[in-house]
């Protein structure tokens, strides 16, 4: 079939890749599947997750990946006694205005896609298969693989260079000939009976699914597969649309890639990059499309581990339209895989801190916005969310609690065998054990009174009571012996808190900072004190400022400026716990129309179910 962007001739390619990188798992997404000759060929490999948001792709899909053969048509042939195929070959059909292909791309409506006579074919045969369908005569297996094999029969017989945004005025050879529906050819290989075939957008299914080897082949140019093969699509879908023009294109609608348009593409890979929970992330691309090359390496490597991605190259030759674009600067075709393992760990941070977002992380990244150039974790905490966030830019972390600020910039800038070494070292002095708390009162009081550095503090809140890090209001740390302490899960924290974005650090209170001095591509999280739930850091009798009605009325004060300054910010919150109601927050969202997003319960003696609060 002549497809843009059939990858028939690198599927070869593809496996040499795959297997030259020692690339292993068990499922296998193709995001934008085409014609499925990519799942078609390793569906005997793996589960295959096919995707494409044109209906005719669909189609192909399913026919291809849930069948090893062609389908026996049992009950067809039990009760026609002859080969479905033959059957609808030899069908004669009279012209009636509800056939579209005939009335609307033959000379019939005064363009020359088709003959009079096969456009006639192609509707009589359409209808045909529904009817079959219908009367329970095949079953929705045999039913795709018709469909599938009257779209690409079609293709043999349409008067056209290949794609249908235009026609000849001239009948070419091909086209004259009559029309036949003939089995769609595909790989006899054996099938996962799980494989999946899915018709929605590329980026909103990545937010939905996860696997072990993504498979990427997008546009490369600025022509829509919606105009192209708009005569594929109203065949598969029949659903007699408006057409307008000297094509007789269908509105494009939901159809339109904004893979395809030159100012939105780079954005789409960024999001589709962050959003990918798959270990494996394999590209087509070539030197020739829309997002450079070398942006786009550059762009994966800001999500891949240890910033590693393969560029694996492969001459190829080109595909050519009417927009194709002559600005090659001399630089002949060549077409790529791209291959990098995602970064999809999620990091913990070493400081056990009340209120912290670790088991959040993923349910907090799926609601990103496309592009972000930089994130600020305005009320950082443990800083387990900004830590995990990539950007173009920068993360910038925030935190008004100088000592949460210290200990975590400590973290961070220090080295981490030093800071293990050291903390070993002070257990080891005060001879600190769980629940020994002769030992643990003084560490307590060796802060206090002689030395309050970070690290006592640190070692402190690992033994102390829920790992509280409490003062009183002469600023004092005054939590007491806990049940818990130093572990290797926590060894393995520091070792591995690393942010994956460049971090700037920032100790200050949130409304201080300047949300005027920031892009439009910035995106703040907040993460305050929840105002009808209580803590030890909001409760205004540890030396801490409390969180108030009047801190919560400031705070969405704030936000709203920042709305209006046509920022995006995100909030987490709850509207509702143990019987209290934040009745400020809902009505503060219902007056703006923000949306909310359930994103997960958290805490195990007083849960509460949290919300994201986005405006975007």
């Amino acid at each position: 079939m002549r497809y843009i962007g059939n990858k028939s001739k690198l599927l070869d390619f593809i496996g040499s890749v795959i297997q030259k990188h020692k690339i292993k798992g068990e499922s296998f997404l193709d995001l934008f599947a085409g014609t499925s000759s990519v799942g078609d060929y390793f569906k005997d490999s793996y589960k295959i997750i096919s995707n494409d948001f044109m209906y005719y792709s669909f189609v192909f899909s399913n026919a291809k990946l849930l069948n090893e053969s062609i389908p026996l048509f049992k009950d067809f042939n039990k009760k026609y006694s002859t080969n479905i195929y033959d059957w609808l070959n030899e069908k004669t059909f009279k012209p009636n205005k509800h056939f579209f292909i005939y009335n609307n791309y033959t000379p019939k409506g005064d363009r020359m896609f088709f003959t009079k006579a096969n456009g006639l074919k192609i509707d009589g045969i359409r209808v045909s298969i529904e009817d079959l369908y219908r009367d329970r005569v095949i079953t929705e297996n045999e039913y795709y693989f018709l469909l599938a094999s009257l779209l690409e029969s079609v293709t043999k017989v349409s008067n056209t260079s290949g794609t249908y945004e235009a026609f000849f005025k001239f009948w070419d050879s091909r086209a004259e000939k009559d029309f036949l529906i003939k089995p769609l050819e595909f790989h006899c290989n054996k099938y996962n009976d799980k494989n999946v075939i899915y018709n929605q957008d590329s980026n909103k299914l990545l937010r939905e699914t996860e696997g072990d080897i993504l498979y990427i082949d997008p546009p490369y140019s600025v022509t829509q597969y919606a105009s192209a093969y708009h005569i594929l699509e109203t065949i598969a879908r029949y659903d007699f649309p408006y057409i307008k023009g000297v094509g007789g294109k269908r509105d494009k609608g939901k159809c339109v890639s904004l893979y395809s348009r030159k100012h939105q593409a780079y954005e789409q890979f960024e999001d589709l990059f962050r959003q990918a929970n798959f270990k494996h992330i394999l590209i087509s691309y070539s030197n020739q499309s829309i997002v450079p090359l070398e942006d786009l390496v550059e762009l994966a490597r800001l999500f891949s581990c240890d910033n590693k991605v393969y560029v694996e190259d492969l001459s190829y030759r080109e595909y050519q339209n009417h927009r194709s674009s002559n600005k090659r600067e001399g630089k002949k075709l060549k077409e790529v895989i791209i291959y990098f393992k995602k970064n999809n760990k999620v990091i913990k941070s070493p400081l056990n801190y009340s209120g912290s977002k670790d088991k959040l992380v993923p349910q907090i990244i799926k609601e990103l916005p496309k592009r972000i150039d930089t994130f600020v974790d305005v009320m950082g905490g443990a800083f387990n969310v900004g830590v995990n966030i990539i950007t173009t830019n920068k993360v910038v972390y925030n935190e008004i609690n100088s000592w949460v600020f210290n200990i975590i910039e400590w973290l961070l800038k220090g080295n981490k065998n030093t800071i293990i070494k050291s903390i070993v070292e002070t257990i080891s002095s005060f001879n600190l054990d769980k629940g020994a708390k002769i030992e643990y009162l003084q560490l307590r009081k060796a802060y206090n009174e002689l030395d309050s550095k970070t690290l006592y503090l640190y070692v402190l809140h690992m033994y102390g009571f829920q790992n509280m890090i409490r003062f009183n209001n002469s600023k004092k740390f005054n939590t007491p012996i806990g049940v818990a302490g130093y572990s290797d899960d926590i060894k393995k924290r520091i070792l591995a808190f690393k942010p994956k974005s460049n971090t700037v650090l920032s100790n200050k209170c949130y409304t201080k900072i300047k949300w005027e001095s920031f892009n439009l591509n910035t995106v703040f999280y907040f993460d305050p004190p929840y105002f009808i739930t209580s803590a030890s850091y909001n409760d205004g009798k540890r030396g801490l400022k409390g969180w108030n009605g009047d801190s919560e009325v400031e705070l969405l004060s704030i936000l709203t400026k920042i709305n209006s300054l046509g920022h995006k910010f995100m909030l987490s919150n709850v509207l509702h716990h143990r019987n209290k109601t934040n009745h400020l927050l809902i009505e503060w969202i219902q007056e703006h129309n923000f949306k909310v997003v359930d994103v997960g319960t958290t805490g195990w003696r007083y849960a509460k179910n949290e919300v994201l609060i986005k405006n975007f």
